[in-house]
Parts: C-alpha cells; sequence; structure tokens
C-alpha cells in the first residue's frame, strides 16, 4: 500500500461501518422474536422507524449492553491499520450520551492506533472539517463539510446517487490514494489496458465510446449488468438486464468486482467479462460511474479514467429527453451537483460541446 504524497485527515464512522450495528440489532431481534421468514438487513431500506417489523431493533439501541458486545467487522481492524499509513484517522460517532464512555472505551481497545483525542462524538458531523467523511448514514454524507463525503454502501443508502461510493474497504483505499494523488499531480498512463469513461447522466459517454469503438479494433466493450427497466436498456447493447433478486446473488457471491446503485437502479460488472477481453488480445473500454472507475483500478493494472465533462445545461437537456420516469430524472438531475468533483479523481478530464469533438480528443489520449 503506497502512501499518499499529502497527508488527508479522515473522519470515520462507527456503527455500520467498523462495528456491526444494524445488522447485530436484527440478530438479536431475530433470536428473541422467532421471525419467519427471518428479517435481513435488506428490509431497513430507510434510516428511522418505517412502520414495519424492522422497527423492533430500536429498543438495542438504548441498551448498554448493545454497545458493550457490538461485533467488530471481519477486516475492520487491519482496515484501521492501512489507513493510519495513508492519512491521519480520526473518530466521529453519534452515540446516546449515556453510552459514550462505553463507546470510547471499545474504540481505544479495538483501534489503538486511533489516538484517544482524535476521537469525537456528536451527531453533527457537519460541524467536522475533514478532507474525507466516511459513513453509511446518507444525512451525514449530504450535509457533510468534508471535502470527499465517501458512502459506504447499505441498503438503507441505496438510492444515493451521483456521490462517491464503496462497497468495502479495500475500495475505499484505493480511492483515498487516488485523492491524495490528485492533490500532486495525476501519472497519465498511456500504456492502459482498460479505460473507463466517467461522467453524469446525460454525459453522452456511451455513445462517445461506441464511436470509438467504431475507429478501431484495438477496443472491446465491456458489458455491464443493471436492474433498469429493461425497456429502457433494450436498445442499449452495452447494458443486459437482470432481476433485482439475481443482481443481488451476483453480488452476493463475488461474480460482480464492482457494483453500484445510480438513481436507484442497480448497475455491475463482472471480473470474468473483463478477463476474457484481455485474454483475447484485446483492450477494454467501457462506461462508469467514478466508483465503478475506482473499483476497477482497485481489481485491475493499466487502468485509465477519463471524465466527461459537458455544461450543465446540455446535461440537463439530455436528462429531461430520456425515455424514464419523473424519478428517475429528478435522482439524475440531483447527482450532477456531486459528479462534477469527480473529474479531480481522473487521470483526464475532457470538457466538449459536441461528441465529434469529444472522440477526437479521446482518440488522441487513448491512441486510437
Amino acid at each position: 500500500m503506497k502512501k499518499t504524497k499529502y497527508k488527508l485527515s479522515c473522519a470515520l464512522d462507527i456503527d455500520d461501518l467498523l462495528m456491526e450495528c444494524t445488522s447485530y440489532a436484527i440478530r438479536l431481534a431475530n433470536e428473541k422474536y422467532n421471525f419467519d421468514p427471518p428479517m435481513t438487513i435488506h428490509e431497513k431500506k430507510a434510516w428511522g422507524k418505517m412502520g414495519t417489523r424492522a422497527d423492533v431493533i430500536y429498543p438495542y439501541f438504548r441498551d448498554a449492553d448493545f454497545y458493550r458486545t457490538q461485533p467488530v467487522y471481519n477486516g475492520a481492524k487491519e482496515f484501521v491499520r492501512k489507513l493510519s499509513d495513508l492519512v491521519e484517522v480520526y473518530i466521529c460517532t453519534a452515540v446516546p450520551p449515556e453510552f459514550m464512555g462505553i463507546r470510547a472505551k471499545r474504540i481505544m481497545e479495538e483501534f489503538p492506533e486511533i489516538p484517544e483525542d482524535h476521537i469525537y462524538m456528536g451527531s453533527r458531523k457537519d460541524k467536522i472539517s475533514m478532507d474525507i467523511l466516511f459513513d453509511d448514514g446518507l444525512h451525514n454524507i449530504l450535509g457533510s463539510g468534508a471535502k470527499y463525503p465517501i458512502i459506504m454502501r447499505r441498503p438503507w443508502n441505496a438510492e444515493a446517487t451521483g456521490m462517491l461510493a464503496v462497497n468495502d474497504y479495500d475500495e475505499f483505499l484505493k480511492l483515498v490514494e487516488v485523492i491524495g494523488e490528485s492533490y500532486v499531480s495525476h501519472e497519465n498512463n498511456r500504456e492502459h489496458k482498460i479505460a473507463v469513461l466517467v461522467g453524469p447522466s446525460g454525459s453522452g459517454k456511451t455513445k462517445i465510446a461506441t464511436r470509438l469503438l467504431g475507429k478501431t479494433d484495438k477496443y472491446d466493450k465491456l458489458t455491464c449488468y443493471t436492474t433498469n427497466d429493461p425497456t429502457a436498456v433494450e436498445t442499449n447493447t452495452w447494458y443486459n438486464y437482470v432481476s433485482l433478486d439475481t443482481f443481488r446473488q451476483m453480488c452476493d457471491s463475488g461474480e460482480m468486482f464492482a457494483s453500484t446503485m445510480y438513481a436507484g437502479h442497480g448497475y455491475g460488472s463482472r471480473k470474468v467479462d473483463v478477463e476474457k477481453i484481455l485474454e483475447s488480445g484485446k483492450k477494454v473500454i467501457t462506461t462508469m460511474d467514478i466508483c465503478g472507475a475506482m473499483s476497477l483500478k482497485t481489481h485491475f493494472d493499466n487502468v485509465v479514467t477519463v471524465y466527461m465533462k459537458r455544461s450543465r445545461k446540455d446535461l440537463m437537456a439530455n436528462i429531461l429527453r430520456k425515455n424514464s420516469s419523473i424519478d428517475d430524472k429528478v435522482n439524475r438531475l440531483l447527482a450532477i451537483e456531486y459528479e462534477e468533483q469527480n473529474g479531480a479523481l481522473c487521470d483526464y478530464v475532457v470538457e466538449y460541446d459536441n461528441y465529434d469533438d469529444a472522440v477526437s480528443e479521446l482518440s488522441e489520449i487513448l491512441g486510437i
């Protein structure tokens, strides 16, 4: 793990990030109430009471024994050790005042790398000034004053769109490296094997990638998987439609090396599909959000990322023309603001007014 050239500050949440919280409460509730079928974490689709059986977990959050016995996630201790080599680590955790002593003691016991004076307790995470905030709570991410708020994917933040998000600790560590390097300079890699076009909805990145494929036989497209409405993707040969259940199974089994939610739909890619293209002697070209691009960099070498930058007016116009629901369009429009910062994390930025200019500049970057 290489150190960043700039010493970043990073605040970590505890519940549902380093220690089990919701999943632990659900296990305890299943043992107590003998639910049939057993309650799963996927039933917790939003934070706060929902008027469902999942509401029975809330009394545990007022129980001192719950905080004394919360399990630490597998890999969390090693993650904090690795992260401490990269950045200056802080804890920012919301816990009821009467349990703050228990929480502080657990943190110091389980994560001795974190200095005592780096532990902050309270729910006003918007008042904490950090380079990076890593949290599972969407309300904390949306209100964060951090330069790079990053969300850990959980069922209750599945609707989060356009913001930096990861699925596990390895993806986060890779993203921290990329952020650190962005403070100095990018190491532009022309000797790449995989090219990823990143950009907001409406940027036209899929059309541009299709035009690039028409200019060369050096590349093959990586077909991804989505839970989006099949009528919206049936004519788009860059995606295969799968049901939400199938998508979850592919993610849980490890078949997907990258998965994310965008505008309420799941998107993912399989490692075997990338390897098949590379084994054929061709390079890979694909379109992803920043989360997918960072996941590619985690799993493969020689990946180059290009941010496709268009004016907000053009982005909005293209989104409004989409054949999709009002909710889908609203989610994509709201995501534009969050996605605009992602250019700083990519190896190149291509700013353009029309597709011909974009294809021309990209052809030069990729050596087509």
